[in-house]
């Protein structure tokens, strides 16, 4: 993927400079601004015709050297760096293509070819572990935005017909080096427009997604959608690792892996961008539960949390049908004296060694039978109030014994609260 978008960008600067190198004029004056340049030396212009035409590439490469380095005012040496440049890159030298191309740069701030070249390599070459990766990202991103500056004053029509790539080689080493800066904001105005028009390339689908699931808040929509793209165009070896990364964002944001299979699945196909459905709101999670079974049915887990999160009407429903009616359940006693006991009634106040329960005695428990800090405790109570957030619930006529029951005797909790 990578050689094969150099050689169409290097073609181009290649065969166009060659094209009006090769012919420079010798010995006259140029007619028009079309005209091909004017080698008035005699031997300039041999070494040059030489130059350009070496049997090889080492041949041309070593010919345009000793003519650059012979003539270094010669009105060629623009084109001249153009085609050494070129040989370079045919023979696999990334050091002296970049050497040749920041010497054209130098000469000719807006040659867009030289500018693709660094940014692509600059790119290429940070995101392969260099070394120097945090500075050929700072270079690279101002070669990138001295590209895009550029282009628009581009009017050469070989150019023209490879704008497009240039422009996202342009955008894809800004936005890598915006990553890397944690300006995710950056990145996804950079790399957005690039995978859009190359969605194979994972080289830049995967920092696309990372930055939109790394911004804050994260755009899960967009973030999970190209993890799973990136997941499907990743090298086989990061393949697996990279779809367990983008299924675990699916289930976080969805609360659940259902319907996982067939995002993915549309994610490989490179369709049109599906939707992830969000995980239900803790109100209609609530709505829910309060709908699901009558409230003498529910565990206290399942009061609390509509309770907590319910609607007006929901927490109505379950409170009209339970105040002032013996429960008897099991809690953790978190703390106890002989009128009052503070009680870890859900299985997450119990982890988290939260009273959610205030049991009050009508009279004072004896010493003997008060239990420790941290016991299980069989109780009986009447709810009488309770508060949202923090939840708390307020039951009195606290028993110890465990008479007939009145209603549904409520086993340990199970439900979670919604996080």
């Amino acid at each position: 993927m990578k050689r094969i978008l150099l050689t169409v960008v290097l073609g181009v600067a290649v065969g166009a400079g060659a094209q009006d190198a090769a012919q420079p004029a010798q010995g006259q004056p140029a007619g028009s601004q079309s005209a091909a340049p004017v080698i008035k030396d005699p031997a300039e212009y041999n070494a040059y015709v030489a130059a350009v035409g070496g049997a090889d590439a080492n041949a041309k490469i070593s010919g345009l050297e000793a003519f650059l380095k012979q003539y270094p005012n010669s009105i060629m040496k623009n084109q001249a760096l153009v085609i050494l440049m070129g040989t370079y890159q045919q023979t696999n030298n990334v050091k002296k293509t970049m050497e040749t191309a920041n010497s054209l740069v130098a000469l000719d701030t807006c040659n867009v070819r030289a500018l693709a070249l660094l940014a692509y390599f600059d790119r290429v070459l940070a995101q392969s572990g260099d070394p120097n990766a945090k500075q050929m990202l700072i270079d690279g991103k101002k070669t990138g935005q001295q590209g895009l500056d550029c282009l628009p004053k581009v009017t050469d029509q070989e150019l023209l017909k490879n704008k497009t790539q240039m422009e996202g080689i342009f955008h894809s080493v800004i936005g890598i080096a915006c990553y890397q800066d944690k300006d995710y904001a950056c990145a996804v105005q950079h790399l957005k427009p690039v995978v859009d028009g190359n969605p194979q390339d994972f080289s830049v689908v995967y920092p696309l997604a990372l930055a939109y699931l790394t911004t804050t808040p994260p755009d899960y929509q967009n973030g999970i959608w190209f993890a799973a793209r990136a997941a499907a165009v990743a090298p086989p070896a990061a393949k697996a690792q990279i779809e367990k990364y983008a299924r675990s964002q699916y289930v976080k944001f969805h609360a659940g892996d259902d319907g996982w299979a067939e995002f993915l699945a549309a994610a490989q196909a490179n369709g049109a961008q599906v939707a992830v459905k969000p995980a239900p709101t803790p109100a209609e999670q609530a709505h829910s539960m309060a709908i699901s079974k009558k409230p003498e049915e529910m565990d206290f887990a399942m009061w609390e949390f509509i309770l907590a999160n319910g609607t007006q009407e929901d927490r109505d429903l379950v409170w009209n049908a339970i105040k002032g009616k013996p429960v008897q359940m099991n809690g953790k006693v978190l703390k106890a004296t002989a009128e009052q006991f503070d009680i870890a009634g859900s299985l997450d106040d119990i982890e988290a060694k939260k009273p959610d329960i205030t049991l009050t005695f009508e009279d004072k428990i004896p010493l003997k039978l008060i239990p420790k800090d941290g016991a299980d405790l069989d109780f009986q109570g009447e709810p009488a109030s309770y508060t949202p957030d923090p939840f708390m619930m307020t039951m009195e006529k606290g028993m110890l014994s465990k008479p007939k029951a009145t209603t549904p005797v409520h086993k340990p909790p199970v439900h979670h609260k919604a996080q």
